[in-house]
């Protein structure tokens, strides 16, 4: 009987991957990243501004129950989280999201737009506004009023409403 040996050159088992291999891998994830991050970056946008609803509900509310208590809505400004008047940051929540450190929005109150001019008395009406801290393409600023009108600012405003009030 004759034995074969396979000569040990011939024996050399193939291990890992050969540069071919590794290129079409990384392309499959580089194109899959490609569709995947807009759509992550617009639902991150999606959230904060359903946050910013929230916020601005909350806040009309609180506005609400001062307007009870004191026969008049409060007014501040709020710019990078520094409040005017500094008292209303106690009263009021006067960002959206868990933190003021950096939230994605910022709240502030004025007396509202008069539609014939000036703007009206804080006994009567006041307008809220949740101002992005960070980009928005579509939508900028999210504005609701105590008579229940609701508007924003951005693209959206004119072609896309439901993406700022839906």
């Amino acid at each position: 009987m004759r034995s074969t040996t396979i000569d040990p050159r011939l024996r050399a088992v193939a291990r890992g991957f050969t540069l071919i291999e590794l290129m079409i891998v990384v392309a499959i994830v580089a194109i899959l990243a490609a569709v995947a991050y807009p759509s992550y970056r617009d639902s991150v946008l999606k959230g904060r501004r359903a946050e910013a609803r929230a916020a601005l509900a909350e806040l009309m509310q609180q506005q609400e129950r001062y307007m009870t208590q004191r026969n008049i809505y409060r007014d501040f400004s709020n710019a990078a989280g520094v409040t005017s008047p500094a008292s209303a940051a106690s009263t009021f929540k006067i960002f959206s999201g868990e933190s003021g450190a950096n939230p994605p929005y910022w709240l502030s109150a004025e007396a509202c737009p008069n539609p014939s001019g000036g703007t009206l008395s804080l006994q009567d009406c006041v307008q809220l506004t949740a101002t992005p801290t960070q980009s928005d393409p579509l939508v900028g600023s999210l504005r609701i009023l105590s008579t229940g009108t609701k508007s924003c600012t951005g693209t959206a405003a004119s072609t896309n409403f439901k993406a700022c009030w839906p």
